[in-house]
């Protein structure tokens, strides 16, 4: 980590250009200095560009895979082991980045944060106070969030909160890790010296302000609450000392990790009661209609693209040509592919949160009239979407359906044609995670003649066809599964969250201009449920005195009646229970948001052992799971030409066959072997 230089290079910042000068007596052309800088709204605009341009915030332009890359090259979200979606690329478990955020412009953006603190009250008088009060409060925030970033991939980190002068001496110029207890109390304590800086309203258009801080505050706090609680439920307690400093850098203190929880949840409730009470923010519900689902669906669509939402919270702002990402060209079915598509593909396992199924005892959506998935025989449907009929419309917004309506066409997908005798039995005897590589392709009624079942594995005019009422009819349709081709959907459904809807766009790399929303309000809701439903398992009152269980179901049902969701029967239980009602809520509402890898992480569920609560219901993890290893579902179409109509299977997807593995060491990630061998400070994660 290096010093910040009282000079910046106009190279470095990327926005001026100067000639270079003669008289060596004159102050070079070519440099800027913080007499320049930080005298001047015009410097400062340039200064926090800077700074922001290299945030560690994730939108269109992060993968999980790679890390802070901040290009949008094989945009996908949702696919990081979450069950949210799977997909062609870049598909794993959240167990590391490529690119570790511990190194790259981490340090550099620190080291401009703590070069704004440190000096920008040398020219104090130049600003009006509100103004410079803003402006240092921009630097907290800053430095809080990179802390925070850090502190959730690593626990345990160099607090960097001074400028560090360039020196000889190698140990003055290094930091060592604290305990991971020390970075939490360290991220609150910038967090609240940015709240009590900053105006309620922002100097700029994607800058910070108040009621930005308070709502990262409670973010962070909610993590850090949940990692000190459920360290302790992982075996072993998660937990150690790091070997050259003997620091603890994972996990919390036996004797502290519970007052801390409390700290934490305590924070996390009040920041986000904060924003509650006096941000000025709500629910965006301006084609809402209490009786109309079509109304709820497309005011849910288009939230995600109004700037003048009252819900947005801080947004990533892009404009064509000039800023751009790549998301629909990438995740879009596949007619849209500009170059590739499907990639990201959601999962039957995410679609059974969501209301308006029939189910299976075991909660499972019901495909067939009997008792579990291999009895009875597959219901049928006149069309795809009659089987949706009655599914929330937030998951419509969500996620693209079998025929429905896509930028003015059908989205014509279909797994196979069935041409077998009616009624139609389940295609398999066993739907278990041991059965996951039978696949349709290996069944008799496709492999054997004659043939019953047709499915795709090419594409376009290369299909396998059926004659139906004189025409040909495509196995798969235009939108696949091809079972050997994974540029279209893998799991028989595609994403409709975030993609440009509009008829006439014409997608490509670097054509998509859609904001993204990286806080929002309904997430301030959740995090004010969670964290009461939190307190009151650790026996704490609220601080503020309201009634937690009512705080908990009114943010709740204020949310799900937004989505057209069944409104709560009664008030949400102060117990495990209560506490997984709001995860459900949470990971519904804020899916393909690049929310859920961090939830399930801090909640400590990811893991073999915790996963019976992997997806914040009560669910045999045998159904998906075996010991470290997981897979996610499909929900697959097919058309009976003996019936004219379709029906519906539930099973492991079966073009990549996405494996996923997580074991308790992935809550942390590991520091860079190079950054720990040339220091005699930085220590690698115990048991690594």
């Amino acid at each position: 980590m290096m010093n910040m230089k009282k000079i910046l290079t106009g190279s470095m910042l990327g926005l001026v250009l100067f000639t270079a000068c003669v008289d060596l007596d004159i102050p070079p052309k070519d440099v800027v200095t913080d007499d320049n800088l930080l005298t001047n709204t015009a410097g400062m605009e340039i200064y926090l560009a800077k700074m922001y341009s290299n945030m560690p915030f994730e939108d269109f332009k992060y993968e999980s895979a790679w890390g802070l890359r901040f290009n949008s090259w094989l945009g996908a979200v949702g696919i990081d082991g979450t069950g949210e979606a799977v997909g062609r690329d870049l598909c794993q478990a959240f167990a590391g980045e490529d690119d570790s955020y511990w190194t790259g412009r981490t340090w550099t953006l620190l080291r401009d944060a703590n070069h704004l603190i440190e000096t920008l009250p040398n020219y104090k008088d130049a600003f009006a106070e509100i103004t410079y009060n803003d402006y240092v409060g921009e630097a907290y925030f800053v430095r809080a969030t990179v802390f925070y970033a850090l502190a959730r991939r690593f626990g345990g980190i160099p607090l960097v909160t001074k400028e560090i002068q360039y020196s000889n001496d190698k140990e003055t110029m290094e930091v060592p890790r604290s305990s991971e207890e020390e970075t939490w109390d360290q991220i609150l304590a910038d967090y609240d010296q940015a709240i009590a800086l900053m105006s309620p309203k922002s100097l700029k258009s994607g800058y910070a302000n108040k009621y930005v801080a308070l709502a990262f505050k409670s973010e962070a706090m909610l993590y850090a609450g949940s990692v000190a609680k459920y360290n302790e439920t992982v075996t072993g307690r998660l937990t150690g000392f790091g070997q050259k400093t003997g620091v603890r850098v994972i996990g919390f203190d036996p004797d502290t990790w519970q007052a801390a929880s409390k700290k934490y949840f305590k924070e996390a409730y009040l920041a986000a009661q904060d924003i509650i009470a006096n941000g000025g923010y709500s629910l965006y519900k301006k084609k809402w209609s209490a009786t109309d689902k079509d109304a709820q669906y497309q005011n849910m669509v288009d939230m995600f693209s109004d700037l003048s939402s009252p819900e947005n919270i801080l947004v990533k702002e892009y404009v064509y040509p000039t800023l751009t990402h790549g998301i629909d060209a990438y995740s879009a079915p596949f007619t849209y592919r500009a170059p590739l598509s499907g990639a990201t593909c959601p999962t039957l396992d995410f679609v059974e949160l969501f209301d308006g199924f029939p189910r299976y005892p075991d909660g499972t959506i019901k495909v067939t009239d009997g008792a579990s998935p291999t009895t009875g025989n597959y219901v049928l449907y006149d069309k795809p979407m009659d089987f949706f009929a009655n599914a929330e419309p937030r998951l419509r917004a969500y996620v693209l359906f079998p025929g429905d309506i896509f930028r003015g066409k059908e989205n014509d997908v279909r797994a196979g044609v069935y041409t077998g005798a009616t009624p139609v039995k389940p295609f398999f005897n066993d739907y278990s995670y041991a059965s996951a590589e039978t696949r349709y392709q290996n069944l008799d009624i496709y492999s054997k003649t004659p043939k019953s079942l047709y499915l795709s594995p090419r594409q376009d005019n290369q299909q396998e066809t059926v004659e139906y009422n004189g025409t040909k009819m495509t196995a798969a349709g235009q939108e696949g599964p091809f079972y050997d081709n994974g540029e279209a959907t893998e799991t028989g459904l595609y994403l409709r969250k975030w993609l440009n809807p509009n008829a006439g766009f014409v997608a490509g790399e670097g054509k998509s201009a859609q904001p993204f929303i990286l806080m929002r309000y309904a997430e301030v809701l959740l995090n004010a449920a969670e964290a009461a439903t939190e307190l009151a398992l650790a026996g704490e009152s609220a601080p503020d005195g309201a009634d937690l269980s009512q705080t908990a179901t009114e943010a709740v049902n204020a949310i799900r009646e937004r989505a057209g969701a069944t409104l709560l029967a009664g008030k949400i239980t102060l117990d495990d229970a209560g506490r997984n009602i709001v995860r459900k809520e949470r990971r519904k509402e804020l899916a393909m948001e690049h929310k859920t890898k961090w939830d399930i992480r801090r909640w400590r569920v990811q893991h073999d052992d915790g996963r019976d609560y992997f997806w914040g219901e009560y669910k045999d993890k045998r159904s998906f799971s075996n010991a470290s290893r997981y897979r996610f579902r499909g929900l697959y179409s097919f058309f009976s030409t003996q019936t004219g109509k379709y029906f519906f299977d539930g099973r492991f997807q079966w073009v990549g066959l996405r494996t996923f593995e997580y074991n308790p060491v992935d809550y942390y990630f590991g520091i860079p072997g190079g950054e720990v061998s040339k220091s005699a400070f930085i220590d690698q994660q115990p048991n690594r």
